[in-house]
């Protein structure tokens, strides 16, 4: 997290800089909705609300060992209010999807939070994944970079596809040996202090139960199958995302993956009511490394947000309302559990 929040620094830092150098246009920005594709936006958008039922399939695998047959409608209205706090409450509100799916289905808090840990960790494994391909692709795509950086990108690109693929098969190895897998961690661990080697414990025993609440091993490679779904539609959001913009119209699809590559770690600092830094990053990456005006990167970088961050709100609230959801209850959901 210090690495990711070190990134963010880093590129608003760059975006300082250029916007006191170049100034910003704001005929520019205006005309960059001006000559949107408004079908292109739509087609994101639905691709974008199609997400949260795709994590509510992938949660049904999550804890059909606790709850063979859980609703699918409940973890699909628990998720979008879910993340609607997030929107609403920033990193806070993220128990607020496990404990209404506890309360919906009459599960231990416990038991959710953990699949919430699994989910967290699938994600971030893609994310580590697509970075991975975005550096080694970078010079493949219609980006100019020198040899020396280009060097650098790709090596630093097959690391993190290197350690991306060694968390799958740790994931693997817990979903067929999961208290045996713990005890070696924590064996390995040993030589931590006492405060730190408790967390730890804390920590894989929320693994360890998240992992066993899958029920059968082959849970695993479905709950693998939906998370690539789950990115799948995230792409294609972004792909129909720069249809709609002249000035990323032509990305090709190893544009668009070197794009959502560097823009999966923006997306991991939240801010309550602004969002992570994925608009920061994103305005960032398309100025420097496609070259793209200031103006244009900023217009495209806020339609990301209203798209993949905003888009919930009315709906989640609506939910809310419907299902008499008490928000200052849900605010304080994360003092409750220690992961």
């Amino acid at each position: 997290m210090i690495l990711l929040a070190g990134v963010t620094v880093a590129a608003i830092a760059i975006l300082a800089y250029r916007w006191r150098e170049l100034g910003f246009e704001w005929q520019e920005f205006k005309d960059t909705f001006r000559m949107v594709h408004w079908i292109w936006i739509f087609g994101s958008v639905v691709l974008a609300l199609s997400t949260y039922f795709g994590r509510a399939l992938r949660w049904r695998v999550l804890i059909r060992g606790v709850k063979p047959e859980a609703g699918l409608w409940n973890l699909t209205s628990a998720t979008v209010i879910g993340f609607t706090a997030l929107v609403l409450f920033g990193r806070a509100g993220e128990f607020v999807r496990p404990y209404l799916i506890a309360v919906k289905e009459r599960l231990p808090f416990s038991s959710q939070a953990a699949a919430w840990l699994i989910e967290r960790i699938y994600d971030l494994l893609a994310a580590v994944l697509l970075f991975g391909f975005a550096l080694s692709h970078v010079q493949a795509a219609s980006v100019t970079v020198g040899p020396n950086l280009g060097w650098v990108l790709r090596v630093g690109g097959y690391a993190a596809g290197a350690i991306g693929l060694a968390a799958l098969a740790i994931l693997v190895l817990f979903s067929r040996y999961a208290r045996t897998m713990e005890d070696r961690l924590l064996d390995a661990l040993a030589f931590l202090p006492e405060s730190s080697l408790g967390r730890a414990r804390q920590f894989t025993g929320a693994f360890r139960e998240g992992m066993e609440s899958t029920g059968r091993r082959d849970s695993v490679y479905l709950i693998s199958a939906y998370s690539v779904l789950e990115w799948t539609l995230i792409a294609l959001c972004y792909v129909c995302l720069f249809r709609a913009f002249p000035a990323t119209a032509e990305f090709r699809l190893t544009e668009v993956l070197v794009f959502i590559g560097f823009a999966a770690f923006g997306a991991v600092v939240q801010i309550p009511g602004v969002g992570g830094g994925i608009q920061v990053v994103s305005v960032v990456v398309l100025t420097e490394l496609f070259g793209l005006g200031l103006a244009e990167s900023s217009g495209i970088a806020l339609m990301l947000w209203l798209i993949t961050f905003m888009a919930v709100l009315p709906i989640g609230l609506l939910l809310a309302f419907h299902e008499g959801v008490n928000w200052h209850r849900l605010r304080t959901i994360k003092g409750e559990v220690n992961l």
